[in-house]
């Protein structure tokens, strides 16, 4: 296998892990028998296997397409991003159904989504997976603008591919309910989705899980951009320590189907890393999943951000200068040089600050703190929470927060009591 190949599957095992806070709640397990308590080695490493939910194998998860904006015309660079790509898996029998918002930079059927899917069909729903906004495919089929983040406009585009793909389902499959829930990123959209909901009413969803959500996304974005800063020799050194990701990766690489909890956790002991390390290694790989994002969304809207405004790129361009340039940009470069002054056009009396308030949870507590349906599932020791956003989750969620000692961002999602907890939160009270 190349080194490009494993790039990517090294890619698809870390970039899913990324983006969210920490809470404390009023609900706090106690006795708690997830392995990892370190807070860096769970986010990287996951469930290790032995601790992992029991759950089938195989499910009919069916990759779908839905052409959100059929007259819209891509730059052909990206032709192969006209449709929104997203999984369905369906029941034969009438069924609660549940959307499943990945988190940043994630598709559709990603690890966490996947393993969201085969908990949920087994209890018994339908479940259609969506792609993080942030997703590349998202960027160009889905966006309204094509330059993804703002919580809103993001929630108004999972919401419109929500009733597309329920306009195609409805007919063919029977539902008693429909249900959200997403993870890191997926989290925070849902909260958003599950606002807009209440004021339209396609869904009326009878119950919403956020699963380690962000406050602040700035807040939360600028913590994963300075953790690069932990990148032996400095961020002039990003190429030669992920080529040392790749090698370390190479070393314990199997089979492509292994990417996921243990083969991590295998390629974890191999790199003998430390929590600085480990701490770096998050950051580089929410870098490289913002460059796509970036670079993306530059070529839809002709920004001028990194490829000059106006030059056309096609389908075989030579792009090695513009993945150089993107590598070296963090999330809040991106935020403060194309996401702000891009919006900004739209209300040019909104300073910098009162934007960067706008993009949060707290933004929404009342609804939050008032909407019963609403529950949240979070870590104690979530690595990318700033201090004093812990008492966020406590004051709006109350008893509806069920918060655990330990589990780093989304590292335990996979662990038999939160699988567990998370199904049983869909489930309890169902007709």
């Amino acid at each position: 296998m190349t080194n490009s190949n494993i790039s990517q599957r090294l890619l698809v095992g870390l970039c899913l892990l990324l983006l969210a806070s920490a809470a404390s709640a009023r609900v706090t397990v106690e006795n708690y028998g997830f392995p990892i308590q370190d807070r860096y080695v769970a986010t990287v490493v996951g469930t290790p296997e032995g601790y992992e939910a029991v759950l089938p194998k195989d499910i009919p998860f069916k990759k779908r397409w839905l052409n959100v904006f059929p007259d819209r015309k891509l730059p052909d660079l990206i032709w192969y991003g006209q449709e929104m790509i997203y999984s369905e898996a369906l029941q034969d029998h009438p069924a609660p159904l549940i959307f499943l918002i990945a988190g940043t930079g994630a598709a559709h059927n990603g690890a966490k989504n996947f393993n969201m899917a085969r908990a949920f069909y087994k209890a018994g729903f339908h479940v259609v997976s969506l792609s993080s906004p942030t997703y590349p495919n998202f960027v160009s089929s889905a966006s309204s603008t094509g330059v993804v983040g703002d919580a809103q406009r993001d929630a108004a585009d999972l919401y419109r591919v929500m009733e597309m793909i329920w306009k195609k389902l409805d007919g063919d499959i029977e539902v008693t309910s429909f249900n959200l829930t997403g993870y890191s990123l997926g989290a925070f959209n849902s909260a958003y989705v599950a606002k807009l909901d209440d004021e339209r009413k396609s869904f009326n969803f009878r119950k919403v899980l956020l699963i380690n959500p962000p406050v602040s996304l700035y807040n939360s974005i600028s913590l994963l951009d300075r953790m690069t800063q932990n990148i032996p020799g400095g961020a002039d050194n990003f190429n030669e320590f992920f080529d040392k990701l790749v090698k370390a990766f190479s070393k314990v690489y199997k089979d492509e189907d292994e990417i996921g909890g243990d083969f991590l956790y295998q390629a974890y002991k191999a790199m003998d890393l430390k929590d600085e390390e480990l701490a770096a290694l998050i950051g580089v790989s929410f870098r490289i999943s913002s460059a796509s994002l970036v670079f993306t969304s530059d070529v839809m809207t002709d920004y001028g951000y990194v490829k000059p405004k106006g030059l056309v790129l096609d389908r075989y361009a030579d792009l090695t200068v513009y993945n150089q340039v993107v590598s070296r940009l963090g999330f809040t470069d991106y935020y403060h040089d194309f996401f702000y002054p891009f919006y900004k056009a739209d209300n040019p009396n909104i300073t910098r600050d009162q934007f960067i308030a706008s993009e949060s949870l707290t933004e929404i507590a009342d609804y939050l703190r008032n909407s019963p349906k609403i529950t949240v599932m979070h870590n104690q020791n979530d690595i990318i929470l700033e201090p004093g956003e812990i008492d966020f989750f406590n004051d709006v969620f109350g008893d509806r927060a069920t918060i655990y000692p330990y589990g780093g961002h989304c590292g335990n999602m996979n662990y038999r009591d939160n699988v567990a907890l998370m199904v049983s939160t869909f489930t309890r009270g169902a007709n």
